[in-house]
């Protein structure tokens, strides 16, 4: 008999199956003078049939299943089913089996066979023991097996790569996200080492220092500039780690890789919208003060402009004074242009006339060894555009084409007059209402557009320039204007053939514009004897300005700032029929002095004049730009019309000029 009093008692639920209640007797006494050894209960099947129904009702630790001659069916029953899913071990109680019988049911499912004729507490414990052991070591080796099946499994589909090599750095094993990343095959890994990916992008100094920190035994972390077997560039963020075997010498080590290339490219999307930010917010302030120069130089010009002789040549230095500034204000604006902080500015043109202007510009930009040619369209629908963007657009096509045709070439813009019919839009989605349009071609004869690159060229940050020479943003610009002004634009390329670019612009009815070009043919300054309150706070544009409309005939008063502004509004009686203020001033605003004075004086009308950008202007609350508002450099004559426009307005037209 089995002892072990101080033994603990391992609880134990046992089935036996077979029709025999003497057996079950007996056991069950056997069981219970053993309980301090195990604490045991015994349960009764009496067919295979029951005992699946206690199976699948409650957790067993082992079977007993009885065997008479002729029931191996039976046996071979219960062992499909514990084979299906339920790993119990179980022991035979054979009565009169021979041994190539047993040996038999053995292979089909069972731990131990005990002859019913040996049965007593010994065999029956030390059955038990041996089953219960066996079942733990399989169940240890399943466990094992199953955690390697769960580790290999995590290795192969792991997103990231994993490298693993020998002592000397011979690649032994790579997982499919290493072969997906590096192109290469794991035939072509394997026996080979990592230098195979090395782009020549990193010192030396960073390979000895990687292998320095690894024969030492420590782990080593950094980010590799690879190559992929296309020859493209990867970023992988590595950690390598020592392998060592039972006597702790080092004989593998294993590489965990993290594919950085995308991260780091919308990093440096970032840091180039960043970059491009920052450029914005210096043109916008060196905009404004380099406009408030033009103003004062253009205005004081033009003072003694109406001094000078005429036709004596101080006349003519004079001319060439205005002519230096208009020049330097046109570099403004497209300063302001490229920094994209230029508010929209609508207004019905002919097309012809801005893409004219534009086309004076382009020969110094694309340089002389490419040909120009601009070839103006006849009878020419107006649009409604803003000039300084589709100058942009024009100014971006031509500096790609430009880069497309490094040994000279020739770059065409034309203008034509088209209507869309049904006919010609169907196939072309990106021109989508038919109707009439102006045309604007811009055609090169330069490397032209792979079919590959063709449907990307429009997207953000999307560039085929070789790296430093591109910022991805010129298309997706062009892009955006042309959306922006309600047109549509279409690219027709090939490899080797040169590049297309159509931009369709809808026509609308032609409308004489306030702010159309001046005539060549001087016209009369306007003159007038209304009171006008002028605010400036920079001194030296503000006193021109004032001279000039005290000579048109206008009382002037005169306030260096908005609260000055505001204090003389509340103590004088007279009427103030006309507000000129600076929009960005210190102590009050332009636009919050407007808000105050529309509430003090409802009738009074206000122009609004500023050197900074659009999006500066509309956060100021300025929010007429196209009926209140005056971009400096302004002549002194355009600062006469447009005071003249405000001031003949009937009320009902003005209401809400000051802003809210």
């Amino acid at each position: 008999m089995i002892t072990g009093a101080k033994a603990a008692a391992i609880p134990i639920r046992v089935l036996l199956v077979g029709k025999r209640e003497e057996d079950f007797f007996l056991i069950h006494e056997i069981l219970e003078r053993n309980r301090r050894v195990f604490d045991v209960s015994l349960e009764h099947a009496h067919s295979v049939d029951e005992a699946k129904v206690f199976l699948k009702q409650k957790p067993f630790s082992l079977i007993l299943f009885e065997y008479e001659a002729g029931d191996a069916e039976s046996i071979r029953l219960m062992a499909e089913f514990l084979h299906a899913g339920v790993s119990i071990p179980f022991i035979l109680l054979a009565e009169d089996a021979n041994e190539a019988t047993v040996a038999e049911l053995i292979e089909e499912g069972t731990w131990n066979c005990i002859y019913k004729s040996e049965l007593d507490d010994g065999t029956l414990m030390c059955a038990i023991r041996s089953g219960l052991a066996i079942h733990s070591v399989e169940k240890q080796r399943d466990s094992a097996e199953e955690l390697l099946r769960k580790l290999s499994s995590a290795v192969q589909q792991s997103a990231d790569t994993v490298l693993i090599t020998d002592h000397e750095g011979t690649i032994e094993y790579v997982n499919p996200a290493f072969e997906a990343l590096t192109g290469y095959s794991r035939n072509e890994l394997v026996g080979n080492t990592p230098r195979l990916l090395k782009s020549g992008e990193q010192s030396p100094e960073v390979y000895q220092d990687l292998w320095r920190t690894l024969l030492s035994g420590k782990v080593y972390r950094g980010i590799f500039v690879n190559r992929r077997k296309n020859g493209e560039l990867y970023y992988a963020e590595e950690s390598i780690c020592p392998i060592r075997n039972a006597a702790g010498q080092i004989t593998h080590f294993i590489a965990n890789g993290r594919d950085l290339t995308e991260r780091r490219r919308l990093e440096g999307q970032l840091v180039q919208a960043q970059k491009m930010d920052a450029i914005g917010r210096l043109a916008g302030g060196v905009a404004h003060d380099f406009n408030n120069l033009l103003t004062i130089i253009t205005s004081y010009s033009e003072l003694a402009l109406d001094n000078a002789p005429k036709n004596s040549p101080l006349e003519a230095k004079i001319h060439e004074i205005l002519l230096a500034a208009r020049r330097a204000a046109e570099l403004t604006r497209q300063l302001l242009a490229f920094s994209r902080k230029q508010t929209q500015l609508l207004r019905v043109v002919d097309l012809n006339g801005v893409v004219g202007s534009i086309a004076k510009l382009l020969p110094r930009l694309i340089g002389e060894d490419i040909g120009f040619t601009f070839t103006p369209g006849e009878q020419l629908g107006h649009v409604r555009i803003d000039p300084v963007q589709i100058e942009q657009v024009l100014m971006n096509l031509a500096a790609n084409a430009r880069d497309a045709m490094p040994k000279g070439g020739h770059l065409r813009i034309e203008t034509s007059d088209i209507r869309l019919d049904d006919d010609y839009i169907h196939g072309k989605p990106a021109v989508v209402p038919k109707g009439h349009y102006a045309l604007i071609t811009v055609s090169d004869d330069g490397s032209g557009i792979p079919k590959e690159t063709l449907p990307h060229i429009f997207e953000p940050f999307y560039t085929s320039k070789p790296a430093g020479k591109g910022t991805g943003l010129g298309l997706a610009t062009v892009y955006g204007i042309v959306k922006q002004n309600k047109g549509f634009i279409w690219v027709y390329s090939e490899a080797g053939c040169g590049t297309v670019f159509k931009i369709y612009l809808p026509c609308v009815k032609a409308r004489k514009h306030r702010d159309d070009v001046e005539k060549v043919a001087p016209e009369p300054v306007p003159s007038g004897s209304e009171r006008v309150l002028l605010v400036e706070d920079e001194q030296a544009v503000r006193c021109p300005a004032a001279d000039f409309l005290r000579m048109q005939g206008y009382d002037v008063i005169e306030a260096c700032d908005g609260q000055q502004a505001f204090e003389i509004a509340q103590n004088t009686q007279e009427k103030i029929d006309l507000l000129i203020t600076d929009v960005v001033m210190p102590n009050l605003s332009g636009g919050e002095l407007g808000k105050k004075l529309k509430n003090l004086r409802p009738d009074i009308k206000i122009l609004f004049v500023s050197g900074y950008a659009g999006q500066t202007i509309l956060d100021h609350n300025v929010v007429h730009l196209e009926t209140n508002f005056l971009q400096k450099p302004y002549t002194l004559k355009q600062l006469a019309q447009r005071i003249r426009a405000l001031l003949d307005q009937r009320p009902a037209a003005f209401r809400g000029a000051a802003g809210r």
